[in-house]
């Protein structure tokens, strides 16, 4: 009768492996199975238990025990013959690169960007030079070219002609006159400035109202408000993790929030959340308050909306 065909006898190492292999996963599904047959086999079961475990044919799972027992845990590794000769050759490789990182809608096509389906499509019924390529294979390309899908980045570069002077201005008011200065976004909060009228006064000596005067941030760059800075904290705090039925209980947290952080403006979980607010829209590299270092200023990732900063004199 002949004897049933099992593993010799593992290693310690060997058995480590194999269990962290079968534990863990791995990368490579073949790896696995063939890890699982060993494993199970090295446990006492029958080449048809193990056949079944794995969902593989008997003589695979023979294939693999003996070529352990032959070269050990090489056989994990499997070695793919050379496949079919390759159909693309590098120039053909090039142009499908240079198809993919074209927007389409320059190419004709009625979308904003490629699919793979939609790419392999076009590269096949391009009549100038039609390229038959399966989108696994088209996918692999890419990655191997370096070629992965990313989100599109949007960016504005403030064209003002008084950008530095504006900066300036900005930067004197914080600087020197920090107790009489404040910051807000946009025109919504101007109707508190000082509004001129008219009412009953002793003759020759109406009422005086002070003067207040605005510092513009420069067209396209609001990022320079110091109000920019606390939006990120306020919605942290109050807007995520939140479910406010209406408008008006939303406003009245938001008040409640801004009444805290007036009382608590050295509370450490607001200095951390401003410094993460300032450092995401500072990000760039070289950027000072308010100015990069380099004589081109591109500005990324902001809606280019105007903000003032208001300093009462």
């Amino acid at each position: 009768m002949a004897q049933p065909v099992m593993v010799r006898r593992l290693t310690e190492a060997e058995g480590q492996k194999l269990q962290r292999i079968v534990r863990r996963g791995s990368t490579s599904t073949v790896r696995f199975r063939r890890a699982t047959m060993l494993l199970a086999s090295a446990g006492g079961n029958s080449v048809p238990v193990i056949a079944r475990l794995v969902q593989a044919a008997e003589d695979t799972v023979r294939d693999v025990i003996h070529k352990f027992n032959e070269v050990g845990l090489a056989c994990l590794d499997p070695r793919w013959a050379g496949g079919r000769p390759r159909l693309l050759t590098d120039d053909d490789e090039d142009f499908v690169i240079q198809t993919a990182t074209t927007r389409p809608t320059k190419l004709g096509k009625p979308f904003t960007r490629w699919s793979i389906r939609k790419l392999a499509d076009h590269l096949r019924r391009n009549i100038a030079r039609p390229i038959r390529i399966g989108r696994e294979a088209l996918r692999c390309l890419l990655v191997r070219r370096g070629i992965t899908f990313q989100r599109t980045k949007t960016w504005k570069e403030s064209n003002d002609p008084d950008f530095d002077a504006k900066l300036d201005r900005i930067e004197y008011a914080l600087k020197e006159r920090p107790d009489r200065t404040f910051a807000f976004d946009e025109f919504g909060p101007l109707g508190i400035r000082p509004t001129a009228g008219s009412c009953w006064a002793e003759q020759g000596r109406p009422n005086r109202l002070p003067a207040t005067k605005l510092c513009f941030t420069p067209t396209n760059a609001s990022w320079a408000n110091p109000i920019e800075a606390h939006f990120g904290p306020l919605r942290q705090f109050t807007l995520a993790n939140s479910n406010h039925p209406h408008h008006t209980v939303q406003t009245r947290a938001l008040h409640r929030y801004l009444r805290w952080r007036n009382a608590n403006a050295r509370h450490p979980d607001v200095l951390t959340a401003q410094r993460r607010e300032r450092a995401r829209i500072r990000r760039e590299k070289g950027i000072r308050w308010g100015r990069l270092a380099t004589s081109r200023r591109r500005l990324i990732g902001h809606s280019g909306k105007a903000g003032q900063v208001s300093s009462v004199a």
